[in-house]
């Protein structure tokens, strides 16, 4: 079938085809005003045709758009697992007096000041001293050291959004324990992680820590695609956001890592499409007007499926190398958005429940896009759910404004969780 098929997926009323994506075979069926539904990897017997002549899979699983709720599927009863089985998503909040793992006031070499909540105004800190239990499971101990230790001469790789790049200077602190670190090598050269004359910082950062050969690093793209100018010589340049294109960035470097962690989620809305003039772009081809934000839901999703295929035809050329697709990280606002009033006040830990108890990740497009893949799912969604006290809120000196920030979070806080539930996969 002609390529032109995955160009028509998101602008027909119906078009369905077996497409070639990525050299990977994917049977996607669009309706509009539904998300995208996906099937792989599906032998023909478990396929049936309905009356309307639309072709659906038996048993079908998580099929649903991409609003999470804690409403997932039940759990089943406890049961001891080993590491290896273990769903690292089930368990519950913990009160741990060893908690945090390092100083928020201390580790100023890699901590941005926005997201060091102790050294702005906010008052409480109750938020730093739980740690997350999976049932069942017993969780290695994390520490800095053991984290080198165990990546001795390895690359661990961060490529996401500012969530991800939360994650990265959380990791950066603990394997340092807060601590000034001058040994600690600036090696972003190496990956092209050099501020741009004019740009406010790097596309990135990268750092090697001498005594273990180890390399942390992070990489900043908040779709993960492909983008391409479209018009460089205009006072304003739009881009090609393609959905079916890794970003080059990963192309050239993926070689290069041991450990993988991709993210992507919110800047899947028209005000940051709109913002950053990206236009959709499939088989080379624009597709849609991108008008409604269900447009973007489908075409977010399209980019997962994308990459993880793409990422698991290069594992097999690499089988040692570990990639995680991390969940999306949930937003708090109550009572309007961050540019409409809206805030997260709470600073009681736990309010909303200390435990999580379905089997399944409630980030579903998430799930569906790693399913029948060698890439892992960090499942962080519904732990971090529980967590809304954690967020910046209005600590930040910017809050005088009257913008709360209830998408980022405290540091240290609970992207240092889900590092750990990284370190216990790898």
């Amino acid at each position: 079938m002609k390529g032109g098929c995955l160009h028509r997926l998101l602008v027909s009323k119906l078009c369905f085809g077996v497409v070639v994506l990525l050299t990977v075979p994917i049977i996607v069926l669009l309706l509009e005003g539904a998300p995208v539904l996906t099937i792989f990897n599906t032998r023909p017997e478990q396929l049936k045709v309905n009356s309307n002549g639309i072709i659906q899979q038996q048993e079908q699983e998580h099929l649903g758009d991409d609003r999470p709720s804690l409403a997932g599927l039940p759990g089943s009863a406890s049961r001891s697992h080993t590491n290896k089985d273990c769903n690292y998503a089930k368990g519950k909040w913990v009160e741990d007096d060893k908690r945090p793992l390092y100083s928020g006031n201390e580790c100023k070499q890699w901590l941005s000041k926005m997201w060091a909540c102790r050294m702005m105004r906010r008052a409480h800190f109750f938020y730093e001293n739980y740690r997350w239990q999976p049932h069942g499971c017993e969780m290695p101990e994390f520490t800095g050291p053991n984290f080198l230790n165990r990546m001795k001469n390895q690359t661990l790789a961060f490529v996401g959004d500012s969530l991800g790049r939360q994650q990265f200077q959380s990791m950066m602190c603990i394997a340092t324990g807060g601590k000034y670190s001058p040994e600690v090598e600036d090696v972003g050269w190496k990956y092209g992680l050099v501020k741009a004359p004019g740009a406010l910082r790097p596309d990135g950062w990268a750092y090697r820590f001498p005594a273990t050969n180890t390399t942390i690093l992070f990489y900043w793209s908040a779709t993960l695609s492909e983008l391409e100018s479209l018009n460089s010589e205009h006072a304003v340049t739009s881009y090609a956001l393609h959905l079916d294109r890794p970003v080059t960035f990963l192309k050239k470097y993926l070689n290069s890592f041991d450990v993988l962690v991709l993210n992507t989620g919110h800047h899947w809305n028209r005000g940051k499409f709109n913002g950053n003039h990206w236009e959709l772009y499939a088989d080379g081809k624009p597709v849609g007007n991108g008008t409604r934000l269900a447009d973007l839901s489908r075409a977010k999703n399209l980019t997962l499926h994308s990459i993880a295929r793409w990422v698991d035809s290069e594992l097999a050329r690499r089988p040692q190398m570990k990639v995680f697709l991390r969940t999306i990280s949930p937003r708090h606002f109550v009572n309007g958005d961050w540019n409409t009033g809206g805030t997260c006040g709470n600073t009681i830990p736990l309010s909303n429940g200390s435990e999580v108890l379905q089997d399944h990740s409630i980030d579903i497009p998430a799930e569906s896009a790693v399913k029948g893949t060698r890439v892992k799912l960090l499942d962080i969604t519904a732990i971090s759910k529980l967590r809304d006290e954690g967020h910046i809120s209005n600590s930040s000196f910017k809050a005088s404004t009257g913008i709360n920030d209830c998408l980022h979070w405290c540091l240290p806080g609970i992207p240092d969780t889900w590092n750990e539930l990284l370190f216990a996969q790898i």
